[in-house]
């Protein structure tokens, strides 16, 4: 049986840190036009979570927890839009370095990975259940 709640709380490390990936994405998904408000000032920067195994002694697993988020230093984009306050003297303004059609692929990924925890959870405690059933005789 301790195979099972092992298996529930590995399951479970994952769910958490699905979410938590989820929660980052959809935050650059809602910043992706944010400009600045002017030519000094940079826009929004892209989000990636991280993750890190650990070993958790108790369980005599590995789980999955949750990092520091780090900042995507790639490029800002830039329009040409010289009617915008944030414009530079050229006429460009630079907006934030998030792509959302790569956000949308992330977070397709994160929630079937959510969803392949979650099923893990199900049919371990379906196992769990039947174990007991068997037990009661």
């Amino acid at each position: 049986m301790n195979d099972f709640m092992t298996s529930i709380k590995i399951a479970g490390s994952g769910l958490n840190a699905q979410t938590a990936r989820m929660r980052v994405i959809a935050e650059n998904m809602a910043n992706a036009d944010s400009a600045g408000h002017t030519p000094d000032e940079d826009p929004y920067r892209r989000k990636v979570p991280t993750f890190h195994a650990v070993l958790n002694r108790e369980l005599g697993a590995t789980e999955v927890v949750v990092g520091a988020l780090a900042t995507d230093m790639s490029d800002f984009s830039s329009r040409y839009e010289p009617g915008h306050p944030a414009a530079d003297e050229n006429g460009y303004v630079k907006y934030p370095n998030v792509n959302t059609l790569i956000e949308t692929m992330d977070m397709r990924e994160a929630q079937r990975t959510y969803e392949a925890n979650l099923n893990v959870v199900t049919v371990s405690r379906q196992m769990l259940g039947r174990t007991l059933d068997i037990l009661r005789g």
